[in-house]
């Protein structure tokens, strides 16, 4: 007899084998303790041209107000869903506003995530709409008082940053983030092909990711930052060099400065939600 779904559980392919756990459902179902998980965020800003970053907007969003694009290498600790393991981010963010037929919204749109692990990708493409694609992230390298961060693809090495005069600050008095003021929200523009049809969507949607309700920032610091990006041929990253060309390309009119984060927090995405 073949199996039937369990209602209100959460799966992933393969199926056949019962729920998938993921940051939001555990072996037993269970939503998981937070308490001692760590994410360090290492942050770049610059300004750009905001004709530039209007051609990489989805459908739906309006860039917002300062063209403030934010590179981030993020290194996450302790994580109760992994059974105490971790792993790397490199993300980039842009501010935007998002205008659907029944809702409004402004917050930083996920241009593209990469992670240096297979399970978090899957259950954040497909659980929660994230641009989600695996790359290789080194651990930051710290030496002569400066921070080094860095991401490759099968050995081919495509940004590199560097974090020095670092200097510890209060974050509530302080802010961070230089760019537009867009509420700690996240959005993502969710978008899956449908088989055999290639060229039409199965799924394409936006999707919001609040800020987590007991996120804290245990110790902050800003910086000066810099970054350089290596442009792949086709050969480098077959199925990423677009990717990392369209950042590339994007104009650094301004560097507006870097920080580093720790935080703390529940982030395990319970509360995403589909925008229409």
């Amino acid at each position: 007899m073949p199996y039937t779904f369990q209602p209100g559980a959460i799966y992933r392919m393969p199926t056949h084998f019962g729920p998938s756990q993921s940051p939001r459902q555990g072996p037993d179902g269970q939503r998981f303790d937070w308490s001692s998980h760590e994410f360090e965020a290492f942050n770049l800003f610059f300004r750009s041209d905001a004709a530039a970053l209007d051609k990489i907007v989805p459908p739906g969003f309006a860039l917002l107000d300062d063209p403030v694009v934010t590179l981030s290498f993020g290194y996450l600790h302790n994580l109760p869903w992994l059974a105490g393991r971790g792993y790397n981010i490199l993300g980039a963010r842009i501010p935007v506003r998002f205008r659907g037929a029944k809702d409004t919204a402004v917050g930083s749109l996920s241009l593209v995530l990469w992670e240096n692990m297979a399970d978090p990708i899957l259950t954040g493409r497909e659980e929660l709409g994230v641009s989600k694609i695996f790359c290789d992230i080194a651990a930051p390298r710290r030496s002569g008082g400066k921070v080094h961060c860095e991401a490759s693809w099968g050995g081919f090495r495509f940004l590199e940053a560097v974090f020095e005069d670092v200097t510890e600050v209060d974050p509530a008095t302080k802010p961070a983030d230089p760019g537009p003021d867009t509420g700690g929200n996240l959005l993502h523009y969710k978008y899956f092909p449908r088989t055999g049809q290639w060229g039409e969507a199965d799924v394409a949607c936006v999707t919001l990711t609040p800020p987590a309700a007991d996120a804290r920032v245990k110790s902050a610091a800003t910086a000066r930052g810099g970054f350089a990006f290596h442009r792949p041929h086709w050969e480098d990253m077959p199925t990423q060099f677009r990717v990392v060309n369209g950042l590339a390309d994007l104009p650094m009119v301004e560097m507006l400065g870097a920080s580093i984060l720790t935080l703390t927090g529940t982030f395990d995405l319970y509360d995403q939600k589909v925008l229409r």
